[in-house]
């Protein structure tokens, strides 16, 4: 059979390339010719993905918890890896911040909107019971979440309140490993009796305490708003940038968060007390931004809507004002 013009010309690309790199396309060939085809589960790796749950109790619920937060795993792998391709650019555009920036707010989005999943699809009866054999892990340690954070903003803005303004925003090495000492975070994974760490926390440094400071003392000069700060001023001033970069500080520092607060008002929450978090954390001071006031691009707010910081979202979506 008598080989098509188009087909023969696909073969001498290949030649080329495999030339190129000192290998021989016929040995190649040959491997295809013994290969079998790919299918869809082995692509994906079906069947481990799905052997990954392993519940410890034998609550039906639980299976639902697991499945979602190894869900929102992958879609802050998503945004990490748009946020690489915006951190390592090497000759970043406005047009190619804002398609990745709109990304990272489409996963977020997604996550944001399926949250009732947590908040409303399980039994609270059940949560409850399965929650107390998950002790002290929570999904305060997830270490993907803290590096969105640091891929987004200067690490002077992810301290605590009180800090904020007294670090530069290059800081040295040495300033990053303090500043740490001061992050926003750990007050929310405080023992509410004693104010000493929780078991929770301690875990969490234990494991990515270095690799965050380590992150942190990489991208110090090019997070998403240093780079941002580089282009030129037209670029800077694109409305559309300018959304995306807004919509981002949103989805982040508010709605997500906040879609936490939400569930755990629905389950934790028990008049006249608060049922306690796993390992104590004070989420009712932690989750809301009102309190830590967190915002990646604060120059890109008014004093107005930053004092206003997350409070029309727990008026409509906790309170139903």
């Amino acid at each position: 059979m008598e080989l098509k013009p188009e087909i023969i010309e696909k073969i001498k690309l290949l030649d080329a390339k495999y030339a190129a790199m000192g290998q021989d396309l016929n040995a190649y060939l040959e491997g295809l010719l013994h290969a079998d085809y790919l299918t869809y589960w082995n692509y994906i790796h079906l069947d481990t993905l799905l052997s990954l749950q392993s519940p410890l109790t034998k609550i039906p619920d639980e299976e639902i918890f697991i499945m979602y937060h190894q869900i929102t795993e992958l879609y802050f792998k998503l945004c990490i890896h748009e946020y690489k391709q915006i951190c390592n650019h090497t000759a970043l555009t406005a047009d190619f911040l804002l398609a990745r920036v709109t990304r990272i707010n489409r996963y977020f989005d997604a996550l944001t909107l399926s949250f009732d999943i947590m908040s409303e699809g399980m039994e609270k009866e059940q949560f409850l019971k399965f929650r107390m054999s998950l002790l002290p892990a929570s999904g305060f340690q997830s270490a993907q979440y803290r590096m969105i954070e640091v891929y987004t903003t200067p690490f002077t803005n992810l301290m605590h309140k009180d800090y904020r303004g007294k670090f530069a925003e290059m800081p040295s090495d040495a300033e990053v490993e303090t500043m740490f000492e001061h992050i926003y975070w750990k007050e929310g994974a405080t023992e509410l009796a004693t104010g000493k760490k929780t078991l929770t926390l301690k875990q969490f440094e234990e494991k990515y305490a270095h690799q965050i400071i380590a992150l942190a003392k990489e991208y110090k000069s090019k997070n998403v708003w240093t780079l941002y700060k580089q282009l030129p001023e037209a670029e800077q001033k694109n409305p559309k940038l300018l959304d995306a970069l807004k919509h981002l500080d949103v989805n982040v520092n508010v709605n997500w968060p906040l879609a936490h607060y939400k569930t755990a008002v629905a389950y934790l929450h028990k008049n006249p007390e608060d049922i306690a978090a796993t390992g104590g954390t004070n989420w009712q001071k932690y989750l809301p931004p009102r309190f830590q006031k967190r915002i990646f691009f604060p120059i890109l707010w008014t004093d107005a809507e930053k004092e206003e910081w997350g409070k029309q979202w727990v008026k409509k979506n906790v309170f139903n004002q």
